[in-house]
């Protein structure tokens, strides 16, 4: 007679799993995702077994005290309609009370998390494109910037430090970032990661669409002939134009939840997210 699920925190090679669930789900996650998801917050993964086999898988990150997000959410498919979600989004929960907790959500799940106590504050657009071109003047490769410029100008674009995480998303493996200068200021910084399929760009941080621009330009000048993926902000509307200049093809939309207010970013300076999965 089997018993019922045990939930546990999940090792770092739980984490492939989900990894390989996402996958499934056509989330197109990066190469290297786990162990840059990993580094966030080691805690912050869990798993549901039942009789020793996975059934399903959640993250749930906390960046700082008061601030966590939630990603990962998957139940197997012969294991949907039983309850073993709801038991794992419970703990997950439990694991980031007293967090402003921020998710992005597909919009058929948009209620289902309303329910749950998550307010909907903006939408973002997935689109795609094609890599080509040539990296324009200007621009200058992100690991000859001094990353402690890049942690503070990432820290204005996201609700928590998060530090792990950044080293481990920039050293990725295949990962390439650009960045511009302006004297010893950083004015921007972008970085594009091979995926299942093709590569995706995120983040896309800069102060304006010019700088902007010339790290989208550099990040496709990267991967000719290559399809990528760059997820952008409705509430930015210039990188909406920026996207639909560079004819780039909308794939799908997400929503950006929050339990508590939405949290202080420059959302002018978000031409591209980081992860819909960590934030």
């Amino acid at each position: 007679m089997s018993e019922g699920p045990i939930i546990r925190t999940m090792t770092r090679d739980d984490l492939d799993f989900a990894i390989l669930m996402a996958a499934k789900e056509g989330w197109n996650p990066g190469l290297s995702d786990a162990e840059c998801f990993y580094a966030a917050d080691p805690k912050g993964f869990f798993v549901s077994e039942l009789n020793g086999e996975p059934v399903a898988t959640i993250s749930a990150v906390r960046y700082e005290d008061d601030f966590g997000f939630l990603g990962l959410y998957i139940v197997i498919p012969e294991a949907r309609g039983k309850g073993y979600g709801t038991e794992l989004w419970h703990h997950a929960m439990k694991h980031l009370e007293g967090c402003n907790i921020g998710l992005d959500a597909v919009l058929e799940q948009e209620q289902t998390y309303k329910k749950a106590g998550f307010s909907t504050f903006y939408r973002s657009t997935r689109f795609e494109g094609v890599g080509g071109g040539v990296k324009p003047d200007g621009v200058v490769r992100l690991e000859n910037v001094d990353f402690t410029k890049v942690m503070a100008y990432d820290r204005h674009c996201f609700p928590g430090a998060r530090e792990p995480f950044l080293q481990a998303w920039l050293e990725a493996a295949g990962a390439r970032g650009f960045a511009v200068m302006k004297g010893d200021d950083l004015r921007g910084f972008g970085v594009i990661r091979p995926c299942a399929k093709g590569y995706k760009i995120g983040p896309l941080f800069a102060d304006d669409t010019l700088i902007a621009e010339l790290i989208l330009k550099a990040l496709k000048a990267a991967i000719p002939g290559e399809p990528f993926y760059l997820d952008v902000i409705e509430p930015n509307t210039a990188a909406v134009e920026l996207a639909r200049k560079h004819e780039l093809t909308e794939v799908f939309i997400t929503v950006r939840m929050y339990t508590e207010a939405e949290p202080n970013m420059a959302m002018n300076k978000i031409f591209g997210v980081t992860s819909f999965e960590l934030g």
